[in-house]
C-alpha cells in the first residue's frame, strides 16, 4: 500500500500523527508546506493526504484543489479549527473526503485515515468507464414479469392499465411502453387527473374554443389533440370526476370528442395508458367509477409491486440513485456500505421507489464522507424498527413487548422517538448499585437497539424458558432471537451480535471510568479492537 502523507507546518502535529499511524502499520511521509507536497507528487502519489489549512508557502484549500485536479480519486482530509466554519465548508465543497477539527482525538484521526484508505482502495478497483443508466431496474421476479409484459405490449396499441402504490414508478412504465412502441416518434403526454381542479380538467383533456367561458380568450388544444399520433398517460384515473368519465368513455370508444364550447367533432389517434393506486373494482362497487369505463380501460392490467416486495432490488436502485443525484449536483457519486444497504432493505419504504430516490438525494447532500455508513442514514430511518423499539421500551420500564404484527409499516415520521422516558430513567437510577447494567448509548437509543445485559427479568419470562437454571440475560436473548426468527428478520445475527458487543464494552467502560486500554484488558481484547468497535457501534457519541 502507498504511504499516508501528512502536511502541516506544526512539527508537533506531524510527530503525533506519524507515530499514531505508524503504530497502525501505515507508512507515513511528512511535509512542512504545500510546495513540498506538489513537488513530491511528480514522483509519487499517496494513498491518503492529510493537510492543514493555514501554512506558510500556501494553504490547504489551494492544495486540495490542485490535488483533486490531478488525482480526483485521492482522498484528502483537511485539518481545521473548530470555529473555522468557512474553511470547513470550503474543504467539503472542494471535494475533501472529510475535515478533522483541531484539537483532535488521535484515535479518531487514525480511524478517519483508515476509512479514507478503504475509500481509496475502492476507487482503485472501481470501473471508471461511463455506463448509461437503465431506464428501469429490477432483478426481483415481480419486476422481471413487468419487463416481459412491456416487451410483449410494446408493439401493440392496446389500452393498458398500470396499477400500484404511489411511488412505484407507474409513469416510468408508461414511458417505457411508449418508447418501445411504433408510436415512439410521436409525443408522450402525461396528465395527473387528481392534481387538476374538476372545473379545469375537462378543458385540459379536450381543449376549449375561444369564448367558451370567462377567461377563454383564445382557442386551446387539449391533451388528446397534443398526443395525436403518440401516447396519452392518464395518471390517477380513479380520481377522475364521474361526469368526465362519460366523455372519456366516448373518446375511447370512437376516437371522437368536442372541445369545450365547440360544435365540430375532432378525432385523435392516441394510445391511452391509465394508472391508479386505487382499487377500481371497489370504486365501481361504490358507484364512484363507471363500470363500462373500467372494462374499457382494463384491457391489459399491469401491476407494479411495492418496494417491500422487491427488497433484492434496493442495493441496485440505491447505487443508481446515488449516481443520478451526483450527476445532478455536479459532485462525485457516493458509495454505500453493505451494512447500510442491509439497514435500507429492512425498512418498509411506504413511499416506495420515490422515497428511496429522495433518500439517496439526501445522502448525496448530507452524508459527511464519500462512503455512506449506517450512522450516516437519516435518524427517522434508523429509528424505524417497531420491534426493536418495543424491546427497548420493555427493557427500560419492564413492560411486556407487543408482537411485531401490532406495528404495521408506516412512514418513518410516524414512529415514536426511541429516547427513554423520564419514568424509565428514574427507575434505572433507582436500581441497586450491586446490579450494574450497561445503559444504551445515544446511538443505540436512536436505532431502537437495546442492551442485552439487562439484569431485570421480564414478567412472564418463565413461560418461555426451557432451562430453569439459564441466566436471565441468556433467556432474554433466546426470546428476542426467537421473535425475530419467527418474523423472518433477515439481520438477526448482525443485530444481536452488535447489541451483545455494545453491552460488554459499555459495562467495561463503566467499571474502568471510561479508560479504554484498561477496559480492553479486562475484556481480553486489544486496544485497537476496542477503539474500532466503539467507532463501529457508535458508542463514542
Amino acid at each position: 500500500m502507498k504511504p499516508i502523507w501528512v502536511v502541516d507546518d506544526d512539527h508537533a502535529i506531524r510527530f503525533v500523527l506519524e507515530k499514531a499511524l505508524a503504530r497502525e502499520h501505515f507508512d507515513v511521509r511528512c511535509f512542512a508546506n504545500p510546495r513540498e507536497v506538489l513537488a513530491a507528487l511528480a514522483d509519487e502519489v499517496p494513498q491518503v493526504l492529510v493537510s492543514d489549512i493555514r501554512m506558510p508557502g500556501g494553504n490547504g484549500i489551494d492544495l486540495l484543489a490542485e490535488v483533486k485536479r490531478r488525482y480526483p480519486g485521492l482522498p484528502v482530509i483537511i485539518m481545521t479549527a473548530y470555529s473555522d466554519l468557512d474553511s470547513a465548508v470550503s474543504a467539503l465543497q472542494g471535494g475533501a473526503f472529510e475535515y478533522l477539527p483541531k484539537p483532535f482525538d488521535v484515535n479518531k484521526a487514525v480511524e478517519l485515515v483508515r476509512r479514507a484508505v478503504q475509500e481509496s482502495q475502492r476507487e482503485e478497483v472501481a470501473d471508471t468507464s461511463p455506463v448509461q443508466a437503465p431506464e428501469m431496474l429490477g432483478q426481483a421476479p415481480a419486476m422481471q414479469d413487468v419487463f416481459r409484459a412491456i416487451g410483449r405490449l410494446s408493439q401493440s396499441n392496446v389500452t393498458v392499465m398500470v396499477t400500484g402504490e404511489s411511488g412505484t414508478g407507474k409513469e416510468l412504465v408508461a414511458r417505457a411502453l411508449h418508447k418501445h412502441s411504433p408510436r415512439a416518434g410521436g409525443p408522450f403526454v402525461a396528465i395527473n387527473t387528481a392534481a387538476i381542479p374538476k372545473d379545469l380538467l375537462e378543458s385540459e383533456l379536450f381543449g376549449h374554443e375561444r369564448g367558451a367561458f370567462t377567461g377563454a380568450q383564445t382557442t386551446r388544444r387539449g391533451r388528446f389533440e397534443q398526443a395525436d399520433g403518440g401516447t396519452l398517460f392518464l395518471d390517477e384515473i380513479g380520481d377522475m370526476p364521474f361526469d368526465l368519465q362519460t366523455r372519456l368513455l366516448r373518446v375511447l370508444s370512437d376516437g371522437q370528442f368536442y372541445r369545450v364550447g365547440g360544435h365540430q367533432p375532432l378525432k385523435s389517434q392516441v394510445r391511452v395508458i391509465a394508472a391508479t393506486h386505487q382499487d377500481l373494482e371497489e370504486r365501481v362497487r361504490l358507484g364512484a367509477f363507471r363500470e363500462d369505463l373500467f372494462h374499457r380501460l382494463n384491457v391489459i392490467r399491469l401491476r407494479l409491486p411495492p418496494l417491500r416486495e422487491r427488497i433484492e432490488d434496493i442495493p441496485g436502485l440505491t447505487r443508481l440513485f446515488l449516481a443520478k443525484s451526483a450527476r445532478e449536483l455536479g459532485v462525485d457519486a457516493k458509495r454505500i456500505t453493505e451494512s447500510a444497504l442491509q439497514r435500507l432493505q429492512a425498512f418498509p419504504f411506504p413511499g416506495n421507489v420515490r422515497q428511496l430516490e429522495n433518500l439517496c438525494h439526501w445522502l448525496t447532500v448530507m452524508a459527511p464522507a464519500q462512503v455512506v455508513e449506517v450512522k450516516d442514514l437519516p435518524p427517522e430511518l434508523l429509528a424505524s424498527n417497531p420491534l426493536a423499539l418495543a424491546i427497548s421500551d420493555r427493557a427500560a420500564v419492564g413492560a411486556p413487548s407487543s408482537h411485531p404484527a401490532a406495528h404495521p409499516a408506516a412512514h418513518p415520521s410516524a414512529y415514536p422517538s426511541a429516547q427513554p422516558s423520564a419514568q424509565a430513567s428514574a427507575q434505572a437510577s433507582a436500581q441497586p448499585s450491586a446490579q450494574p447494567s450497561a445503559q444504551p448509548s445515544a446511538q443505540a437509543q436512536l436505532t431502537g437497539e437495546v442492551s442485552l445485559a439487562s439484569p431485570s427479568p421480564v414478567p412472564g419470562a418463565a413461560e418461555d424458558v426451557s432451562a430453569p437454571a439459564m441466566p436471565g440475560w441468556l433467556a432474554e436473548l433466546k426470546r428476542d432471537a426467537r421473535g425475530r426468527l419467527e418474523s423472518h428478520d433477515a439481520h438477526v445475527w448482525e443485530s444481536l451480535s452488535q447489541q451483545f458487543e455494545a453491552g460488554l464494552i459499555q459495562t467495561a467502560l463503566e467499571l474502568t471510568r471510561g479508560r479504554r486500554i484498561e477496559a480492553a484488558q479486562r475484556l481480553g481484547i486489544g486496544r485497537n479492537t476496542i477503539t474500532r468497535k466503539i467507532q463501529e457501534l457508535g458508542l463514542d457519541s
